[in-house]
């Protein structure tokens, strides 16, 4: 049995909640979804450019979790740019 997920402290809030390729609609398009702690991490981290430690400790989980949920951020990042998929941004 899985361990319950822990909660997260969530700072930033989306200006927009989607991101597509440029004329294609929408009900053509694959969607990736990324969540809310995973937008935060990719903020911190590329933006605000604060390290795993920093970013580790404001969202209030381990420096390894944080790890993770950037790694798995960038790579849906990356397959809707490299791909032309549809960009969701969880509330």
């Amino acid at each position: 049995m899985p361990r319950p997920k822990k909660c997260r402290r969530i700072c930033c809030n989306p200006t927009t909640n989607y991101f597509k390729p440029c004329g294609i609609p929408i009900n053509e398009l694959k969607e990736i979804v990324l969540e809310r702690d995973e937008f935060d991490a990719l903020k911190y981290s590329d933006i605000d450019k604060l390290s795993q430690d920093e970013s580790s400790d404001i969202m209030q989980i381990s420096r390894q979790t944080y790890g993770r949920i950037l790694q798995s951020a960038r790579k849906k990042v990356s397959l809707s740019i490299i791909n032309g998929y549809l960009l969701k941004i969880n509330n």
